[in-house]
């Protein structure tokens, strides 16, 4: 029997985690492509695919993960992946696309919706405090994510609100795109267990907790189907998409996310969260919708403080680990 050194399985952990993540990213993009090419040859309006299919299937890289990671014992995993998702996805997502173009918004267009995920976070905030979530709770939350969908739907049904462009994916058949749609599944399925086992094994070689792994490495990873559809739309200055993504996003990661999480099995808040990485949350969340509000516009100045905040948050939370190993010990969760 081949006995590998820690050195040899910290490559291997390594590996699993990149992989998990081109497997949810992958698998993702096939599951949304299949569910909304289906979707519209049955007839279903491009409206509701957009508020259904298209929102709820950008989530499923982060869904499966804090699922996956909260059944298997390790809910920090869970909490953090959503924690560090928001983060990035203000700080690093509008950061990197702030730099290719201005983002501008109306600010009565988009108070609704900042409002609603303003909201969503002090929820969050107030449930990390308060220690679990259990499931009467989870299931609170994603009701009143339903609840969200139907309202939008029906602005949307009105004139009110613009519904999101949907690009129809080419696929030969109905077959094909079921086929697709069950493949993505899967992928995303095996990436989610891949991914957890590779980084809660990578975490316990390091010393560093389970939470900053989902907080940081996973997060980035999940986050990557909202920077390449932002940075798309981007090129082609269609900045209302681009806000609509992040603000819809944030809101997703914590009223599904969380909700169905815990709605599965009662979710433990880890201790190593309410702290620094918590109010980063709120503060960006709230500084995003602050210049949104106030002069409704990101520049590429904004998005270079935004970028370097972003490397600087990651860098604090690995901080310990480079001291640890330096010093030859692993660093203290």
């Amino acid at each position: 029997m081949i006995e590998l050194s820690q050195t040899d399985v910290l490559v291997f952990s390594a590996a699993a985690v990149i992989l998990g993540i081109v497997l949810l990213v992958k698998g993702g993009d096939w599951t949304i492509g299949g569910a909304t090419y289906v979707s519209e040859h049955l007839g279903v309006s491009p409206m509701v695919i957009g508020f259904t299919v298209i929102a709820f299937g950008t989530s499923l890289p982060e869904l499966f993960v804090s699922v996956n990671a909260n059944l298997t014992g390790f809910p920090g995993i869970s909490l953090g992946n959503v924690v560090g998702s928001n983060i990035a996805n203000v700080l690093m997502v509008i950061g990197v696309t702030a730099l290719i173009t201005t983002i501008s918004a109306s600010a009565k267009d988009v108070l609704r919706d900042l409002v609603v995920m303003l909201a969503a976070t002090a929820v969050l905030v107030g449930l990390m405090f308060y220690g679990i979530v259990d499931r009467w709770i989870g299931g609170a939350m994603f009701a009143a994510l339903v609840a969200y969908v139907i309202y939008q739907y029906t602005l949307a049904r009105r004139g009110l609100i613009e519904p999101e462009e949907i690009e129809e994916p080419e696929y030969s058949s109905m077959t094909a795109a079921v086929g697709f749609l069950f493949l993505g599944l899967v992928l995303v399925t095996a990436g989610s267990e891949i991914l957890v086992r590779g980084a809660v094994e990578t975490a316990a070689i390091i010393g560093v907790p389970e939470a900053v792994i989902g907080m940081t490495v996973i997060a980035f990873g999940t986050s990557l189907p909202e920077l390449a559809t932002c940075i798309a739309a981007a090129a082609k200055r269609q900045t209302d998409i681009i806000v609509g993504n992040i603000v819809g996003s944030n809101v997703f990661n914590i009223l599904s996310i969380i909700g169905i999480t815990a709605l599965i099995k009662p979710l433990v808040v880890d201790e190593t969260l309410v702290d620094f990485d918590m109010w980063l949350m709120v503060g960006s969340s709230v500084l995003f919708a602050a210049l949104l509000l106030s002069i409704g516009r990101i520049g590429r100045l904004t998005g270079i403080i935004f970028v370097l905040g972003y490397l600087a948050f990651i860098a604090s939370n690995y901080l310990g680990v480079i001291e640890g190993l330096a010093g030859g010990t692993p660093a203290a969760g």
